[in-house]
């Protein structure tokens, strides 16, 4: 019985090849996104699941409260670990602080690298399952010991064995190489990690730090097997609440597992950098792309239904039961699902390489994977059934005697069903285009904020070496002689990013305000290289002593409350300054947030030379003449720099992403509507063929017929767009609500995609109504 099921579902794909064709293609095109998104999906889901502990660990998070607000985020300040480790050690197996990745410059012999390295304490290796391929996760234990990579390793040695060979970071220390470990996969948290450093080692500042309001560092922890997550964080929270004194401190534990796809910062509960909603996001998506897909098969089975209803009456006459004819139709789509499983295999390899460029992933087919395979083909099965369902049940239900008569003609009724799910597609395809616009609107709208400074050919370069320190006025005197350069200062931040904060004291303050400004040490030259504009008073001086002056920005007044901030005297560090003068916003931070208060020194640790471009060169004429001037005065390290724009410009990365994503899936979503309607537009063409030619003879013009004959499916997309405008309006308003600064949702966006789709429509459903319309009526009516 089945081996015949399968005989004619094989027969009536190569009959109707054309049908066939519409179907796999479009099945294949939904099927390849849904596959897609799952691999994305899977990665997302298996983040961090490279460490064998992972279901252990735990992240320590700050909890500050003030005047209500809650913040919460993974910036601990070192001195918590004592009493961690002395007072509750028995309820962890490890405890480790750990630095934020640094660039780093670590030498052996004449190579020089710079790279991500991170200061850990030694039970992090351990923790972390590193996969160690030379050495032992304990060699951080003597502090003048490091570990590396294999990438880093094989850069440095080549083929020779690293072990025990002496290399010098940053040019002021040399470490031991006790250790090689793999590559970590990119969907961890320490991807970017090439380089261990022991946290005990004196070069590492954060190992001094003894203050408990100095938040620096990461502190990560594994449970013992018999502790619970829930009430270790309650027995620890209020560990650092006695040192602090001006807002209330506490400390929780977040598990490991969570804190890609739930966000490690919050803002009174809303995280700002979760993951899961993406993935509920994108798994919505594909689910739509796939039932687009599933609704094309089902239209073009039910619209062909008259060419099979005497098949029907005939297999029921004979014999046949209901559940029979239902095996067999639900045979056939899987017949057809199979079909175009293996089209969508090779759509995906196909593809695989520029999703991953678009979502910025390295995901790869798992071939070899048994589970793999089985949801692949559990994922097919479902979706044959679910887009054979109706068609077989449909199909099934002809009464013998109706239908063997020619009585099936289909009336108005029998048409709704498909009309509803032509609706349903164009609905899904015009809610993705309008907000897939609004995405990029919201974007350029972020873009064309205004920024309060010049990024245009401004470059940083860390001072990770100490000749870069003492060298610096010399650097500068011989950069500004070549040429390639129109001003250079130095400061602490790069202007691409502010992100020191610290509590500021003035006049008229409320003692149980808590209010943290952006500090950003700077010398004399910075305004003038990044082109600041200057609101009230004036900038720094450049030649005369100007150590007790402070230049602050319009949110900083706007906090304080000064009516007439020059001369007001400020204290930042017990240590009193006048405002000087007061500059313009600019924006260092979200470009979809309000700029924070900051406050601009005359000293302090200035770790950023900021160098302004000569515009009358190219970027490579100015960085050729730079080179020289840096190997002279560094010879220690290589020139590394970076164009304030494009590290500015990674601030908009992740909804570019969403865009382009959502673009892509949008495109997919467009095409497979299209197909369906194409193939429905053509079976209702060859149904009325008769109809079109005796029209033609009683004098009907091809405009009169192609209207005719578009005119059902225009109404359909227009009743599609009346549902879709309404519902991208409150998906996408709920959407931008998360962001303070924010562009609207005008009538401009929604008519454009509705007219978009309209347009779509017309053009695919014109090619088989025109082709209909300029027939030849005597062939279609000979047989008449």
């Amino acid at each position: 019985m089945f081996r015949s099921y399968f005989k004619i579902a094989w027969r009536n794909l190569l009959k109707n090849r054309g049908y066939s064709s519409i179907n796999i293609v479009g099945l294949a095109a939904g099927m390849t996104v849904a596959t897609l998104i799952g691999l994305w999906i899977a990665d997302e889901l298996s983040f961090d699941s490279y460490f064998d502990n992972h279901a252990r660990i735990a992240e320590v998070m700050l909890d500050q409260t003030d005047k209500g607000i809650v913040y919460t985020g993974p910036t601990i300040a070192s001195p918590v670990e004592e009493p961690l480790r002395s007072k509750f050690g028995g309820d962890f197996k490890a405890i480790a602080l750990c630095s934020y990745a640094n660039e780093t410059i670590v030498a052996f012999g004449d190579k020089k690298l710079v790279m991500p390295a991170r200061w850990v304490q030694a039970d992090f290796p351990e923790m972390f399952t590193l996969h160690m391929l030379a050495g032992t996760r304990q060699a951080l234990k003597d502090p003048s010991t490091i570990l590396l990579s294999r990438s880093v390793a094989k850069a440095l040695f080549g083929d020779a064995d690293p072990m025990n060979k002496m290399v010098r970071a940053d040019n002021r220390h040399d470490l031991t190489v006790g250790g090689v470990f793999e590559d970590l996969p990119q969907n961890t948290t320490f991807a970017n990690t090439k380089m261990l450093m022991p946290w005990h080692n004196p070069q590492n500042w954060n190992f001094t730090v003894t203050d408990w309001d100095n938040h620096s560092c990461l502190l990560f922890v594994q449970l013992a097997d018999h502790a619970n997550l829930e009430q270790v964080s309650q027995k620890i929270r209020s560990l650092p609440t006695p040192h602090i004194k001006d807002w209330k401190e506490e400390i929780t534990l977040f598990a490991f597992d969570r804190l890609h796809l739930y966000g490690s910062e919050q803002l009174n509960g809303e995280a700002n950098n979760a993951h899961i909603q993406f993935v509920w996001l994108f798994g919505t998506i594909g689910g739509f792309v796939l039932l687009l897909a599933c609704i094309n098969f089902m239209n073009l089975s039910t619209a062909r239904s008259e060419s099979r209803a005497k098949e029907v009456g005939i297999r029921k006459t004979i014999g046949s039961v209901r559940g029979q004819l239902v095996g067999q139709f639900l045979t056939e789509s899987i017949v057809v699902v199979l079909a175009a499983f293996v089209l969508s295999l090779v759509l995906t390899q196909l593809t695989l390489p520029f999703f991953n460029t678009l979502a910025n992933k390295q995901t790869t087919i798992p071939w070899t994977s048994p589970a793999f395979w089985m949801t692949a083909l559990g994922f097919a099965l479902f979706t044959g059934l679910i887009s054979g369902s109706y068609p077989a049940f449909y199909l099934s239900a002809f009464n013998p005697a109706r239908v063997l008569k020619g009585a099936v003609k289909t009336g108005r009724l029998a048409l709704l069903p498909r009309k509803v799910l032509v609706v349903v597609q164009f609905t899904v395809s015009v809610t993705l285009i309008i907000c897939t616009v609004v995405v990029f609107k919201q974007v350029e709208f972020a873009k064309s904020r205004m920024a309060g400074f010049s990024r245009d050919g401004l470059i940083t370069v860390y001072i990770n070496t100490p000749e870069l320190n003492t060298h610096f006025d010399m650097i500068a005197n011989e950069a500004m002689r070549t040429g390639a350069i129109e001003n250079v200062a130095r400061t602490s931040q790069s202007p691409a990013h502010f992100g020191n904060n610290n509590s500021v004291e003035w006049r008229g303050k409320d003692p149980n305000l808590v209010i943290f400004f952006n500090n950003v040490a700077v010398t004399p030259t910075f305004g003038k290289t990044v082109g600041w504009k200057i609101k009230e008073g004036r900038d720094f001086h450049a030649h005369t002593p100007d150590s007790t002056s402070v230049l602050l920005n319009e949110a900083a007044i706007k906090v304080m409350g000064f009516k007439d901030p020059i001369g007001e005297t400020i204290v930042f560090w017990d240590k009193p300054y006048t405002v000087a003068g007061v500059v313009h916003d600019m924006i260092t931070q979200s470009p979809y947030e309000p700029v924070q208060p900051a406050i601009f020194l005359p000293d302090g640790w200035m770790g950023v030379i900021l160098m302004k471009l000569n515009p009358a060169l190219t970027v490579q004429e100015a960085i050729a003449k730079l080179e020289p001037v840096f190997k002279k005065n560094n010879p220690s390290g290589p020139f590394e720099f970076s164009f304030v724009d494009q590290a500015f410009g990674h601030k908009f990365a992740s909804e570019e992403r969403i865009g382009k994503l959502a673009a892509f899936f949008t495109i997919l979503a467009v095409f497979i509507s299209c197909l369906g309607l194409f193939g429905l537009a053509s079976f209702v063409a060859a149904q009325r063929t008769k109809e079109i030619g005796i029209r033609k003879v009683l004098g009907a013009s091809v405009t009169n017929l192609w209207q005719m004959l578009s005119k059902d499916f225009v109404v359909l997309v227009l009743i599609s767009c009346a549902i879709s405008i309404p519902l991208s309006v409150w998906l996408m308003g709920d959407w931008l609500e998360h962001y303070d600064y924010r562009t609207s949702i005008t009538w401009h966006v929604l008519a454009g995609s509705a007219f978009g789709a309209f347009a779509i429509t017309l053009l695919t459903v014109s090619f088989q109504a025109i082709r209909a319309a300029v027939s030849n009526p005597v062939k279609s009516l000979r047989s008449e």
